[in-house]
Parts: structure tokens; sequence; C-alpha cells
């Protein structure tokens, strides 16, 4: 054997020995075993799906670098190719086994893990792209739109996923990619309010009876803040401890937020800032737009004395349809989410029309539908008197639940 062919062979028993390592390093491999076995191979090829969102990242790019409509490619991408897709694919009622170890789900966990610096990359890569001034402002709008429809229909989601679990990377992962869209206090609304009030009148995310998105979004803009800040003001009250505390999360969110915006300022100036909060804008209107479907129309029960029947998967409407799910990693199985919120996204559940109420498309088709709102009550509203008289039959005056006018909650903030 020649030197060379010796060589040639000890580099790629070396590449392949750090291929090994880096593996096994990653914990893949929990057996101890350094080799592929078919099982292991099954769990990464069943996750691969969820990482569509990966797709998004060149199109936001490709944009960037040559302005027009190319920014349509990432619009186009998250609004409408996974509904056609979805007609494809069908519906997925198949339900995995709750009992999954933790160990199980890497790969699936691993896309959540590693969206903050793809994203935080990709913001301020195309802020720093566009402030070398080669395209002109208008084409700089679209190309920052796309990117927030990125942001917006990955970010958050992802966010929302990670905000869900009790190790600290993953929230302190959550709490930057909410600032990254400058809607820090989702977190303190979402898991302090919406999961306890859904459904009744202390809930500002669940949307009423009858209500057009664009009159829910600047309501949802008003009142949420103030709502999950007094949440965490009461939460620390409960404690002895007064509302400015430093372990008010809301000091955390400020300066997160503040470092972002002038990071953007400090790449582009003020039209770098302008665009970075346009970006925030569009991503926090697609999260309340998906808000806005999940709960629309739906209450719970009140029971008198300031309580209100325990959550049910009937409270949430649920879509199985299998492309729009890997987008949105299981997001449409609401219904579970909401009945077991600390079920990771790979184990929720989704159930059929006896348990809970089935939206006919996936939610990028739904909420596209909703930035209509004639159209969207239209076709939304008899799907929520069916769900009355089906889950409700005995209750004939509806109108206090559907103008949230039931009582608060007992000991509601």
């Amino acid at each position: 054997m020649s030197v060379n062919s010796k060589r040639n062979s000890v580099a790629a028993l070396r590449g392949w020995q750090r291929l090994e390592f880096a593996v096994w390093f990653a914990g893949v491999f929990t057996d101890g075993q350094t080799t592929v076995t078919p099982d292991q191979f099954r769990r990464f090829s069943a996750a691969v799906p969820f990482w569509v969102s990966l797709g998004f990242v060149p199109l936001v790019w490709l944009s960037a670098l040559w302005g027009g409509w190319w920014f349509m490619l990432a619009v186009a991408y998250g609004w409408w190719a996974f509904t056609l897709i979805d007609f494809i694919t069908g519906l997925n009622v198949e339900n995995p086994d709750t009992e999954t170890p933790v160990t199980d789900l890497f790969w699936y966990r691993l896309i959540t893990l590693i969206w903050f610096p793809i994203q935080f990359a990709t913001i301020f890569g195309v802020l720093w792209v566009l402030a070398q001034g080669a395209l002109p402002w208008w084409e700089q709008l679209g190309v920052v739109f796309g990117l927030g429809v990125m942001t917006g229909v990955i970010g958050i989601v992802y966010a929302h996923e990670l905000l869900h679990q009790k190790t600290a990377i993953e929230r302190w992962l959550a709490d930057l990619l909410l600032a990254s869209v400058l809607y820090s206090h989702f977190r303190s609304e979402h898991l302090l309010v919406h999961h306890r009030y859904v459904g009744t009148p202390r809930d500002p995310v669940t949307a009423r009876y009858n209500e057009g998105f664009i009159s829910y979004f600047f309501r949802v803009l008003r009142d949420c803040p103030p709502s999950a800040f007094r949440a965490e003001a009461a939460m620390l009250k409960r404690k002895g401890l007064p509302w400015w505390h430093r372990s008010n999360p809301f000091w955390r969110f400020a300066a997160l937020q503040g470092a972002m915006l002038a990071l953007a300022a400090a790449i582009g100036g003020w039209w770098g800032l302008l665009l970075f909060v346009f970006q925030a804008a569009v991503a926090f209107w697609h999260l309340e737009l998906t808000n806005y479907i999940e709960h629309y129309g739906l209450t719970r029960r009140y029971l008198g004395n300031g309580k209100y029947e325990p959550v049910r998967p009937h409270h949430s409407w649920n879509a199985s349809h299998a492309a729009s799910n890997w987008l949105m990693i299981n997001l449409q199985r609401h219904s579970d989410h909401h009945y077991k919120p600390d079920r990771r996204f790979p184990l929720l559940q989704t159930y059929d029309e006896t348990a809970a109420p089935q939206l006919p498309y996936g939610y990028p088709a739904l909420t596209t539908l909703a930035m209509c709102p004639p159209l969207f009550r239209r076709y939304m509203n008899p799907r929520v008197k069916a769900w009355r008289r089906q889950f409700y039959p005995d209750i004939e005056d509806w109108a206090d639940y559907t103008s949230h006018a039931t009582p608060m909650p007992k000991g509601a903030s």
C-alpha cells in the first residue's frame, strides 16, 4: 500500500471516529452503543418532519440578497405551502405513548434548542445586509415582513414549547426568543393567566364569540401586558415581596428587549431599529392570529361562587392535520396541550369530534381566513353553535358567555 493510501485510510478512520464521538457526545445514544440501531434510526426519521422550519432560513436570505418579490417565498412557505401539503398528507390521528422517556425525544427537542442562535443570526444578519443600502426602502420592508413571518410562525411557537419546560436552559431560550420579537410578557401571561383562566372573563386571550380579529388584536395588545404584570405582582405578594423585587421577571424582560433594540440600532441606526420593530410586530401579529382561533367562542361553564369547571379537551379547537403540525410542532393538538400543559410536543394526543371540537383545516389556513373577519365569522360561528349544542345542551341563554359577562374567577388578580 502506498504512503498516500495509508494516509487517506488513517484520515478516513479518524474522521469516522470523530463523527461517532460527536454523535455519542450529543446524547443520542443513551445505551452506550456507538452504532446506529434500527430503533434509533426510527426515532430520528420520525422527528425529521418537524425540522421543516429550517426551510424558512434560505428563503429569508434569498429575499435579503435579491430583493424584489422574493420575500413572498417566505410568506408563501408560512401561509399556504403547508395548507396545500395538508391536502396530500391528510390527518394524523395516531397517538404516541405518553410514557415515552425524554431521552427518546432528543431529535424532536434539538430543533427547539438550536432555533434561537439560528433566529438571532438571521434577524441581525439580515439587518446588517439591509444596512448596506443595496435595496430600496420598500423592498427592505418586504424582506423584514418575510422575516417576521418566520419569527412569528416558528420562533414564538418554539418559545411557547420551551417556556412550558422545567429546565433553566429551555426557559432561558424561550425568554431570548420572545425578546427578539419584543413580546417577553407572553411568558407570564401564558403561564399565569391563559392556562389558568382560559375560557373565562379573566383571560384576555380567549377570543369572544363574534369578535373580529382586528378588534381582538388591539384588545390583547392593550390588556395582556398589564394582565401579565398583575399576575407576577400577585405571585410576589403571596411570597411577601413587593412588585419591584429583583425576582420579578419583568426586569429580565426589559433588559433582554432593551439589548435587542440596542443591537438593532447599532447595526442599522434608526432605520435598522424601525425594521427590527416591524419584524417583531409581524411576529406577534402571527402569534395573536393563532391565539385568536385556538379558543374562538369557547367558554367554560360557570359553577357559581366564582368557580368554573376544570379545563377539558373540548375547551380548545383541535386540528390533526399532519403537515401543518410538522410546521408548528403539534401546536394544533391544542386540546391536549391545555389538558396536559407539561406534556412535550412529540407526545401530545389528538382527539376525535366526540371529545373536542375539530377545525376543518390547519392553523395556516384558518389564520389566513381570520384576516377577513366577516368570512371567518360566517365560517366559524355555526361551528361554535354546534359545539354549544353538543357539549352544553342544557344551557339555553348564552348571552353572558358570549360577552364574557360571567363573574370573574375566584382569586383572579
